[in-house]
């Protein structure tokens, strides 16, 4: 073997998962929030996380060698603190708070990621939730809790990806946005803070209504966010010069996709937009690794949908009619792509 050759980078992904569990374990029994603004001692935050002692200094130093923690001084006497990242996204109540995403991905993803071999054999999804047939919603709007959160982890996903749409997309051309699978509201109140020309309507099943409601309540935007309910396989779309979807086509097969891009090409008057926010795909499928896992994780959850590259993105939409396109990078590995009509 030569000397220049390296596992880490072998090692180091092969156990990325012992790290994955640390935070996502963190965040699922609200250590972060327990924190907030205060530091505590190992004991003290043991005591409050109702932990066993065993494990107080592994757990707490992992999370601080991780990057997740801080820690002033050392040993018994040392004191726990969030950093200035897990205060603003990982305390409940922060505007931030993107928590609820990594709820959903120890409760979900982190078990039916164990049988990705097999959904690789089978093409067949692996969790329970996807057999009903809205591919799994059903059963995840059937319970209330577990309902909000998966909308708050859907929600926790996307806000930087709508803080950005909403600061660089072009709206001075336009008056109304539909918000397709809006869930929370949450690109509607968004884009209307910061686009105080626009009214909104946010669109998804009658069960996430009054959620949305109270959201849009909240920040005082009633007079500019309508909550409307529908299902938008079987119900018109609602009509406005800007349609939006975020991830919403990723959830489903390609000839659900094309049904979605039709309806929202015939919602949509002359110079209208189509914006779809994924984590698209890049064109060569070498670099977005993970645009690439989502796909595989809708493999896993949903069998038949996965997420797509730009150039298919407008292969679809030219075949609806779409005429011309944009893509607009949002956080991370996310895009707006963007259709007009």
């Amino acid at each position: 073997m030569s000397d220049a050759l390296d596992p880490a980078h072998i090692l180091q992904t092969a156990s990325a998962f012992w790290a994955s569990k640390v935070l996502l374990t963190a965040t699922a029994m609200d250590l972060f929030t327990v924190l907030g603004d205060d530091s505590m001692t190992a004991r003290e935050l043991g005591l409050a996380l109702e932990l066993h002692p065993r494990g107080w200094f592994d757990f707490f130093d992992a999370l601080v060698a991780l990057g997740f923690l801080q820690r002033d001084g050392d040993g018994r006497e040392g004191r726990y603190r969030n950093t200035p990242e897990t205060r603003a996204f990982l305390v409940v109540g922060e505007p931030g708070y993107v928590g609820g995403m990594l709820k959903m991905m120890n409760e979900s993803h982190y078990p039916d990621w164990k049988h990705l071999g097999k959904a690789l054999k089978t093409g067949k999804p692996q969790s329970d939730a996807s057999k009903d047939v809205h591919g799994g919603f059903d059963e995840i709007y059937s319970d209330k809790e577990q309902m909000e959160r998966f909308l708050e982890g859907m929600t926790g996903i996307q806000m930087a990806n709508f803080h950005i749409l909403a600061e660089t997309f072009d709206w001075s051309r336009y008056g109304t946005v539909a918000d397709v699978g809006g869930a929370l509201a949450a690109l509607s109140r968004t884009v209307a803070k910061a686009q105080p020309h626009l009214t909104f309507t946010s669109f998804d099943l009658p069960q996430v209504a009054p959620l949305a409601q109270a959201r849009v309540e909240a920040d005082g935007l009633t007079d500019r966010v309508t909550v409307a309910s529908g299902d938008f396989f079987a119900d018109p779309l609602p009509k406005a010069d800007v349609i939006t979807m975020g991830n919403i086509l990723h959830d489903w097969n390609l000839e659900k996709k094309k049904t979605l891009i039709a309806k929202a090409y015939q919602s949509l008057p002359p110079g209208g937009a189509f914006i779809a926010i994924e984590n698209v795909i890049d064109d060569a499928r070498r670099t977005n690794a993970f645009g690439l896992m989502m796909s595989l994780n809708m493999l896993v959850h949903l069998g038949d949908g996965f997420d797509y590259t730009a150039s298919q993105f407008r292969e679809w939409c030219l075949e609806a009619g779409f005429r011309h396109f944009d893509a607009i990078p949002l956080a991370g590995p996310a895009t707006a792509l963007v259709a007009y009509r």
